[in-house]
């Protein structure tokens, strides 16, 4: 029997079109799963089942990603407020969210503009704030089509470059229960930047599973525990 995906929606979101899977009881607790720069909703299919089984769970393409629109505008600033504006879109007033990579920096900055949304925060592999801690030159565009925005790329590159000062700042003010998750020592994000991520944040575990920087494709069941253990407590 194949798992059940749930269905493909989408919804308008201040002019924008965002795509999205949703899967689950309706009357479940919600969760949001944000993907990493590139991917997309089919991106969470190996464990988005097994989330549904408990969580009523919403995974939309980012602008300029999947089914969603491209606008050609992107930051991760303006990826925050589609996010803000697809909750409100499909009536979710608080979630659990879950972000990987460039999900999980649109998560850090939505749980410091708006932290009464969230009941719980996972950072999956992401990339932080920190100023001067990466290096993320421009990349010159690929000859073959991609299933996503190229245009993308390089802004949010730039960002994790020279990221905004506040936003590592505030870190240290967002109170939500976090569970910040390494890929380990093969993981392309340097961990131990991981690590003071997870000592700034007010209420924080950091928990490691040597899998790279995909945990919840490569190593799909340890990455289920420790969301599940998280949530449980």
């Amino acid at each position: 029997m194949k798992p059940d995906l749930g269905e493909l929606r989408s919804v308008d979101v201040d002019g924008l079109t965002m795509a999205y899977r949703v899967a689950g009881d309706p009357a479940a607790a919600p969760m949001l799963l944000l993907h990493a720069l590139g991917e997309g909703e089919h991106d969470w299919h190996g464990v988005l089942p097994e989330l549904a089984r408990t969580h009523r769970v919403y995974a939309p393409d980012l602008r300029g990603h999947g089914a969603s629109g491209y606008p050609e505008r992107y930051s991760f600033e303006l990826m925050r407020d589609d996010v803000l504006g697809f909750l409100d879109a499909v009536g979710i007033g608080q979630t659990v969210l879950i972000g990987h990579s460039l999900g999980g920096m649109v998560a850090v900055l939505l749980a410091q503009a708006a932290p009464h949304r969230l009941t719980r925060l996972v950072l999956e592999d992401c990339p932080t704030a920190k100023p001067g801690a990466l290096d993320r030159p421009p990349l010159e565009p690929p000859d073959e089509p991609l299933p996503f925005d190229f245009g993308v790329v390089n802004p949010i590159r730039f960002q994790l470059t020279n990221p905004d000062p506040a936003w590592w700042e505030g870190t240290a003010g967002i109170a939500v229960p976090t569970l910040v998750i390494g890929g380990g020592p093969e993981s392309q994000i340097p961990q131990e930047l991981l690590a003071e991520l997870a000592d700034r944040l007010p209420d924080a575990t950091f928990v490691t599973i040597r899998a790279g920087h995909h945990v919840h494709r490569e190593r799909p069941a340890e990455f289920l525990a420790a969301v599940r253990d998280f949530l449980s407590r």
